[in-house]
């Protein structure tokens, strides 16, 4: 049984939360559940933790009421863990660890809305090919919650710092944040090119952590055509592990275009974005490539077989 040290301060916010999450194992089982993973096998096998261990840790979230346990087979009972909203508003913590780590242990402590092409956390962000985004909703901007990943052959996610329809929104000094202005041009560019998009297939989502208001307004200024979404609780940031930057308080989404198939499979990722025109037409091209395969394998209707020629003998 895991050795649990209760914290004697009762009047210490800081030292009651390491008291439910302090071990490094509990944060990280709440990461992978953000993540989609829910089993136990999977849970195991993702964290490379003994069972005994993680039976442990997995039994104490239940009770913290971080996890619920929910049965999902009678026979053998098998159970699933989820995360309650009490688990689900540890998400922030966990995107400002990562945000923390990538700025300050990976990189080199500067506030960016970016990366380097051979980054680590560029690296981390087109592993995520060939992943499966577990099912979410997220509030558009009239508050409706819709599922990221539309019901067409293909879904462009662009994920983008911040988009304001009055100047004097934007956060102090955001001009000078690497990676951070372009916003307003590539929410346009996507705008222009929604035609092509939707031929080939292909729904156009915009996705910051943006309050749902202020996507709002951005989008009836610029006569936007398609969703923005918002992710202000942090759910798809959480199960992606998207990088991050914090302006002004809020943890913010660094530019960058995940294509998905109706399956929910990332199938291409576009991370850094230096070129924001370039980008959406590498978006369409690789909308184009992912349907491709998909053309191929379909079979095609066999051509009708001609008639015999009738005779004029009456």
């Amino acid at each position: 049984m895991a050795q649990r040290t209760h914290l004697g301060d009762a009047d210490c916010s800081i030292a009651q939360a390491l008291d439910v999450v302090g071990d490094w194992w509990t944060l990280l089982i709440v990461r992978d559940a953000a993540r989609g993973l829910h089993r136990f096998d999977e849970l195991q096998r993702e964290l490379g933790v003994s069972r005994k261990v993680l039976a442990e840790r997995l039994r104490l979230l239940v009770e913290a009421g971080v996890l619920t346990r929910e049965p999902y087979q009678e026979r053998p009972v098998r159970h699933e863990y989820r995360l309650t909203p009490r688990g689900r508003a540890l998400l922030p913590v966990l995107v400002a660890l990562q945000d923390w780590g990538d700025t300050w242990v990976l990189g080199d402590g500067e506030m960016t809305a970016t990366t380097g092409e051979a980054s680590r956390e560029a690296e981390r962000v087109h592993a995520l090919r060939g992943t499966r985004l577990p099912e979410l909703l997220l509030p558009d901007r009239f508050g409706e919650r819709r599922d990221p990943v539309a019901d067409t052959p293909f879904t462009v996610l662009y994920c983008f710092p911040g988009a304001y329809a009055r100047a004097g929104s934007y956060p102090p000094g955001w001009a000078g944040i690497p990676g951070a202005k372009g916003c307003t041009l590539e929410s346009c560019t996507y705008r222009d090119q929604l035609a092509a998009f939707t031929a080939a297939g292909a729904t156009v989502h915009g996705v910051s952590t943006q309050r749902p208001d202020e996507q709002r307004e951005f989008a009836e200024q610029e006569r936007l055509r398609f969703p923005l979404l918002s992710d202000a609780d942090l759910a798809l940031t959480a199960a992606l592990r998207l990088p991050t930057f914090r302006a002004a308080g809020v943890s913010r989404i660094k530019r960058l275009t995940l294509v998905l198939d109706r399956d929910r499979t990332v199938r291409e990722v576009i991370y850094p974005i230096g070129d924001i025109e370039a980008s959406v037409a590498t978006a369409l091209a690789a909308v184009g490539t992912a349907a491709a395969p998909r053309a191929a394998s379909t079979p095609q209707p066999a051509a009708p077989r001609a008639s015999a020629p009738q005779s004029s003998t009456p």
